[in-house]
């Protein structure tokens, strides 16, 4: 079974992306929306989160994410040492994900695929991309927020033209070409069509 981690900053496209290729019959693990249920559900994250935060890092069984972004915003050393606990554990997942699909082939979504060290978890890379001004206007008008906001946003996450070099594929969200002639494209490239 091949995997190809899909990555690209705030706005590029990633996600439609990714919904094309599930609506091709491709399984897609979207490694942020794991990554946030792996954070409410497994007991080894949940104990090493209360070990530093507190009881009240938790709701219930829902992680208190207000309480916990507070707590980043004051120290982000503390977010390398979440990433540190949830990382592994969602690689973990995703390997154990991959071994119950049934295709030749399968994806992840990750904004961070390199940061997090996950494009060492795939066979392929594909990076979306889209001009930021571009970016910029599809998150303001996603997210209601405004351009300071998307801006300081994009200014954290790993610059684009970097992805693009460390890239096997690039997919330019950028309204100049058809995306879905592009994800054939990157399909065929290896023989990637047979679901």
């Amino acid at each position: 079974m091949k995997s190809v981690g899909i990555t690209g900053g705030i706005g590029t496209g990633k996600s439609v992306v990714s919904h094309f290729l599930r609506i091709l019959g491709f399984p897609v693990y979207d490694s942020d929306s794991e990554a946030k249920r792996l954070m409410n559900t497994h007991p080894e994250i949940r104990n090493k989160l209360i070990a530093m935060f507190g009881p009240d890092i938790y709701i219930g069984q829902e992680l208190n994410r207000v309480l916990l972004a507070r707590y980043i915003f004051i120290d982000l050393l503390l977010l390398q040492r979440i990433n540190e606990i949830v990382h592994p554990i969602v690689r973990e997942d995703f390997k154990s994900w991959c071994m119950r699909q049934k295709t030749a082939f399968v994806f992840m979504e990750s904004a961070i695929l390199f940061e997090s060290g996950f494009e060492n978890s795939v066979d392929e890379v594909w990076v979306v991309t889209a001009p930021e001004d571009m970016r910029i206007c599809r998150v303001m008008v996603r997210n209601n927020c405004s351009e300071e906001d998307v801006r300081q946003r994009i200014s954290v996450q790993l610059d684009e033209t970097e992805k693009c070099k460390k890239a096997d594929q690039v997919i330019r969200n950028d309204d100049k070409k058809p995306l879905i002639p592009q994800i054939l494209n990157c399909l065929n490239y290896k023989g990637k069509l047979e679901c």
